[in-house]
């Protein structure tokens, strides 16, 4: 498994090369990486279809419960097709829609770091190694988002899914954290088997709230939703990826794989049902005033999460097995419909459905593939759409819940999702030519084989939904589940209630079409309402609020004046230390007294001392600097004297070059002027023995009172066995404390790499005149 992701983000780091070597091949080229994946995943069907999940763990930071620990069951496996399959399609889209695109190689680069992340969420048994994929999934769909990135309003949206989606990230790691210590494990499969101890915890509801927010947040429920329609700013491949099949359902796939060890109770039943519901029904509404192609498949999309969400909040076998069918249904007819969206809009410029038809002589390869997709989304047979509304009909019937709110939501949402499918899926190809920016021509073979082939197998699975059944939604709802449970999908149940709904949708449809402008007319006081007090409204004046308060906190912090930010740095480690050795009572009893000390310390003592006090009272720089190199090299000699003498020839080292290179620097400053006044001085010199009184009280505290055996000794214990070293200040930097020097060697490449990017400037601007 380790190698699948090897490859996958070993091609991720070559796409921009790639991209320049086959400009014209690049979408065909980076496809067969996806597809060779989906094969691979298809090779897992015949085991887990037995109910046999395979599970894969590579040791990783076991000090940190970092496991890289892979789990394919049902659920995993149904994602993970969706992820590769539909990626390999996309990733040729994007080939054909971006050709022309100077930044094509970033953005197939992006696209390629997106697939590892949501492989890496649905696949990963770990809750910090899933937590890990999931947070790089929201930072590669930053990117992709922003990929207009001299468009505010892409840079806009791009950080507002990142700050939305972020937010709930932190949310979702303190929940797993909390999760895996009241579970006593960080495996997902192991937990999974301890659910009925967890759901007594006395830490139950805040994990399920943690974890819950989360979900919420990445799968766009209210009040989150705002973020997912703003989005549409992405490129068209990145939209008909992330937000139809992938990124915005790893939430639908967080709440299905928890729900076995989260699910079952009453807080989760009434929130998750409750949000999804509400989510479900008031994006149906939101789509129906939008005439734009892809926010009109946003909103759609919005609904249909809330749809699953619902499903799965309910939790019996029927809703689980409707919300696994719904969701494979949704993933086929949706990212077709984007791919049409942006063909459409490739080929004639037009993103308007007012504004569009007539299309079906002129792009008939594209109308074809869209009317499949919308009839399915439309919930017509012989299509999975029919199926998985049928069933998601039968779930509502069946809850104990609120039965009839729901299936009044539901009908309602339905009706509605049929006007956007008719909107986007059949009005732009019906009726007269109407005249748009290009003129209008099918798009290469790269941009309408996914259409062709996803609209392709919402129909094959409609006609026979036994080999869904059994190959994907059967074990993917027996994983959610946790239980093996007999799923059967049939096209024909016979005349009954989801049926007659069925029928009532289609008919409310077809008022609510007819109907349109009267409704947007008469809805226009709550559309503004919800532009006042609506969810992004708080967003965004939070976000204005934040950055008004860092403005402020900023002109007063960042005044100017080095010495001021030292005095506000250092008071404040003083004050806090200080109240924490003084201001509980906690005095150091070992006095200095007490310590058994020598001639030539106190004399030593006394040479720097008098060095520090010579160089506050020279008026010359370098005699100054002359005092401050004696107090180096005082503490030199006190390495030597402590049986360190590596370590004090490092410190003559660097204390020599220090001073070279301030005397040639203070050399050419102008002579040395006091800006202190009296009463800077004796603020200063208070400040200073506030300073030095605190330090002296911590060292005696922490000699006076020992919480812990010095480390020393488990440095000199394991310097040799552990690390196989016998200089033991090497062995602490390389070895014990190799992730400090590491972080250090980052901070000087970075600082190296700005200084030369800004020298580079520097002299580009020299040679061309510009002002420096």
């Amino acid at each position: 498994m380790i190698w699948a992701f090897t490859i996958l983000f070993t091609v991720c780091a070559i796409a921009p090369w790639l991209t320049k070597r086959f400009p014209h091949r690049i979408g065909w080229i980076l496809g067969l990486v996806p597809f060779g994946l989906t094969l691979y995943f298809a090779s897992f069907l015949p085991a887990v279809m037995r109910g046999e999940p395979v599970r894969l763990a590579w040791e990783w930071v076991p000090v940190l419960f970092l496991t890289f620990s892979v789990y394919i069951d049902g659920l995993a496996l149904l994602f993970a097709l969706l992820i590769s399959g539909i990626g390999t399609l996309i990733a040729i889209y994007a080939g054909g829609y971006l050709h022309d695109d100077p930044r094509a190689g970033r953005f197939h680069c992006f696209l390629l770091l997106f697939m590892g992340a949501m492989l890496g969420v649905v696949l990963a048994d770990n809750l910090i190694t899933l937590f890990i994929f999931w947070e790089l999934t929201s930072f590669s769909s930053y990117l992709l988002i922003g990929h207009n990135h001299e468009r505010e309003q892409a840079r806009t949206s791009a950080l507002q899914a990142l700050l939305v989606t972020g937010a709930g990230g932190l949310f979702l790691m303190a929940g797993f954290v909390l999760w895996g210590l009241a579970g006593g494990s960080f495996e997902l499969s192991e937990l999974r088997e301890g659910s009925l101890i967890l759901a007594d915890h006395p830490q139950y509801r805040i994990i399920l709230f943690l974890v819950l927010i989360g979900a919420f947040t990445k799968s766009a429920q209210a009040p989150f939703h705002f973020w997912l329609p703003r989005a549409m700013e992405a490129p068209t491949p990145a939209s008909a990826y992330l937000h139809s099949s992938t990124m915005v359902k790893a939430g639908i796939y967080l709440l299905a794989r928890t729900s076995p060890s989260l699910g079952g109770t009453t807080e989760w039943t009434v929130i998750v049902t409750a949000v999804g519901a509400i989510t479900m029904l008031m994006a149906a509404c939101m789509a129906l005033k939008q005439t734009v192609l892809k926010p009109l498949l946003a909103y759609t999309t919005v609904g249909a999460l809330g749809a699953m969400t619902m499903l799965l909040g309910m939790g019996h076998p029927g809703a689980v097995t409707a919300a696994m069918a719904f969701l494979l249904a949704h993933a086929l007819y949706k990212a077709t419909l984007f791919m049409v969206a942006g063909a459409i809009d490739h080929e004639t410029g037009e993103k308007d459905t007012d504004k569009l038809g007539g299309l079906r002589k002129a792009m008939p390869l594209i109308a074809g593939a869209a009317m499949l997709a919308a009839l399915s989304m439309c919930g017509l047979p012989p299509f999975i759409g029919f199926i998985g509304k049928e069933i998601l009909y039968e779930a509502v019937l069946e809850t104990t819940r609120w039965p009839a709110i729901l299936t009044g939501v539901s009908v309602l949402a339905s009706m509605l999702f049929v006007v956007v499918a008719f909107l986007v899926g059949i009005r732009p190809f019906i009726g007269a030519t109407r005249d748009t920016p290009k003129h209008p021509h099918d798009p290469p073979p790269s941009m309408w084989l996914g259409p062709v082939v996803l609209s392709g197998f919402g129909l094959f699975f409609g006609l026979f939904p036994g080999v869904a059944a059994r190959l994907l939604v059967g074990p993917s709802t027996s994983a959610v589940l946790n239980v093996v449970v007999p799923v059967k999908l049939s096209l024909w149940h016979g005349i009954n209630w989801p049926l007659v709904l069925s029928v009532v949708t289609l008919l409310g449809a077809v008022l609510l079409y007819l109907g349109r402008n009267a409704i947007l007319r008469r809805a226009g006081g709550v559309q503004k309402l919800a532009a006042v007090a609506g969810a992004e409204r708080v967003y965004f004046v939070s976000l204005n609020g934040l950055l008004a308060f860092a403005r402020w906190q900023t002109r007063m912090l960042q005044n100017g004046r080095l010495r001021y930010y030292m005095m506000t740095v250092i008071g404040t480690a003083v004050i806090a230390v200080g109240y924490s050795i003084f201001g509980r009572g906690n005095y150091p009893t070992l006095m200095l007294s007490d310590l058994e000390v020598h001639l030539y310390e106190l004399m030593l003592a006394a040479v720097i001392l008098a060095s520090i006090i010579a160089a506050v009272a020279f008026r010359t720089r370098l005699a100054a600097i002359a005092a401050l190199g004696v107090t180096g090299y005082s503490m030199a000699v006190i390495f030597v004297l402590y049986g360190a003498p590596d370590l004090a020839m490092t410190q003559v080292v660097i204390e020599t070059l220090t001073l070279v290179l301030l005397v040639l620097a203070f050399y050419h400053l102008p002579p040395f002027v006091s800006l202190s006044g009296r009463r800077g001085f004796v603020r200063d010199a208070l400040f200073s023995l506030a300073i030095g009184g605190v330090m002296a009280a911590l060292v005696l505290f922490t000699i006076d009172s020992p919480y812990h055996a010095p480390i020393s000794n488990y440095f000199l214990a394991h310097a040799v066995e552990g690390a196989h070293g016998r200089n033991i200040v090497n062995v602490i930097l390389v070895d014990f404390r190799a992730l400090d020097t590491l972080g250090e060697i980052i901070v000087l490449a970075l600082a190296g790499v700005g200084g030369f990017a800004l020298l580079k400037l520097h002299l580009k601007k020299k040679r061309t005149g510009e002002p420096l």
